[in-house]
Order: C-alpha cells, then sequence, then structure tokens
C-alpha cells in the first residue's frame, strides 16, 4: 500500500560497516553486504525524526557494486593488561557505496502524549526540506568512522549495477531492534526486541519487511518508556515547529 506521506532519497560515501551488533564490541569487525534496515532508519532519523512517528523503510535499491576493503585498526584492548595498552584488529568495510531509500512514517501509537503533534502535512514537508539539505544531523554509514551524504532523488532513476540480476539471496541477517516506545505488541511492550530477517535482492531492489513481518525475534531485556510531556515542546526547535 502506497503512503501519501512516502519520501525518497539517495545515501552515498566512501566506506559503511553495517555489523551485526554482536560484532560491535571489540576484535575483528566484517560488514554485511547490504545495509540492515536498522541503519537506513538511523540514517532517516538523522535527516528529521520526533517521537511523534515512527519511520519504516520500504525499499532499497543497490546502485553501486558490492565490493568490500579491509582495513587495520588499532583498538583497545578488552583483557587484563598495561593501561591504554592497543591491539591490531582488521575491519572489513564496503567501499564506493550508493543507496536509494523509499521510507514513510506512521503515528507513534506508544506516545498518546504527542497526540496534538499529529500534523502529517507538517512532518511531511519538513522531513522532504530535511532531505534537500543533507539532513539535521551527521549522517553515517552503519559507523562513526563512515561518514555518508543524503541527497535528494526519485526512487528508480539512473542506472544500478544490479539492474539485470534476477535475484541474490543474502541467508539470515539482522533487521533492526524494536525498543519498548515503538513496540507493536503485547510481546514486545516493555521490553527491547532484536529481530532477524532474509532478505532478497531482484534486479537490484530489496523489499523491506516491518518489524512485526521478521521470520525471528528474540528478547533482549526489560524496558520502560521515557515518556514527553507538554514542557518538552515549549521552547525548543527540537521538538517545535522547524524554522
Amino acid at each position: 500500500m502506497e503512503h501519501p506521506n512516502i519520501v525518497t532519497f539517495e545515501v552515498y560515501g566512501d566506506y559503511a560497516l553495517f555489523s551485526d551488533p554482536i560484532m560491535r564490541v571489540g576484535g575483528e569487525k566484517c560488514s554485511y553486504q547490504i545495509p540492515t534496515y536498522e541503519a537506513l532508519k538511523g540514517i532517516l532519523s538523522s535527516v528529521y525524526w520526533k517521537p511523534t512517528f515512527i519511520w519504516f523503510i520500504d525499499e532499497v535499491r543497490i546502485m553501486n557494486q558490492i565490493q568490500t576493503e579491509v582495513k587495520g585498526v588499532r583498538t583497545i584492548k578488552y583483557c587484563h593488561g598495561k593501561e591504554g595498552s592497543n591491539d591490531l584488529s582488521y575491519y572489513t568495510y564496503l567501499k564506493n557505496c550508493r543507496y536509494q531509500v523509499k521510507a514513510h512514517f506512521e503515528w507513534n501509537e506508544n506516545r498518546e502524549e504527542l497526540r496534538h503533534d499529529r500534523n502529517e502535512n507538517k512532518h511531511h514537508e519538513i522531513a522532504k526540506r530535511m532531505i534537500r539539505k543533507g539532513g539535521r544531523r551527521d549522517v553515517f554509514l552503519g559507523t562513526r568512522e563512515c561518514q555518508g551524504y543524503v541527497e535528494p532523488c526519485e526512487f528508480g532513476e539512473g542506472k544500478g549495477f544490479y539492474d539485470n540480476t534476477p535475484q541474490l539471496d543474502f541467508g539470515m541477517m539482522y533487521h533492526g531492534i524494536t525498543y519498548a516506545d515503538e513496540a507493536y505488541s503485547k510481546e514486545t511492550k516493555n521490553k527491547m526486541t532484536i529481530n532477524l530477517w532474509h532478505p532478497v535482492m531482484k534486479k537490484g531492489v530489496i523489499q523491506l519487511c516491518r518489524p512485526e513481518d521478521c521470520q525471528v525475534h528474540k528478547t533482549v531485556k526489560e524496558m520502560k518508556i521515557k515518556p514527553f510531556g507538554s514542557e518538552n515542546f515549549s521552547g525548543s526547535s527540537e521538538f517545535g515547529e522547524v524554522l
């Protein structure tokens, strides 16, 4: 179903590291071949976000050939030893990355205290303006050292490397995290839940499923919702109108 508040944009950068959170603790890190749902959602949230709504990523188009590059990185040792000692790790990055993204937002039904801020046209227009400006905050492709850049685009325009590739299967991979304030069921209420799914690319395009439609869900821990009240909206451009 097409939503009236769809946004499309292109995000690109020299390097990206879309890894499983389990691999973020330390040691060697290796990127997935494609961006995760959570990473794309984070990119769009850096462009424009408010707790009133939730971004849903609908499609991503892989524009450039999937290539990797290994770099040696000096990291802090996660074991007993001298203070400030370092170790050498090898990180496997994606390089020369470019993606087209289509997404939409829906009201966050867990935020009844923000019901008065549910003005669809306002948020849609602000989001499109922020995409044209390159985002409100810095954009990263998976991790802090991978700077990304956002530009508006028409989804499907231009030539992509995989336009003539019938299908590529990427197996089971990390989809994203459902936090307590984005809970969609009794099982995810007041909990942090990890979602796993099975992405398939067809002619360069991956249709991303919603968090509740993922094949595997794993509860991590109990989590409470941070409340927002009217005092958060007074005199704050972060929660008020964008000038």
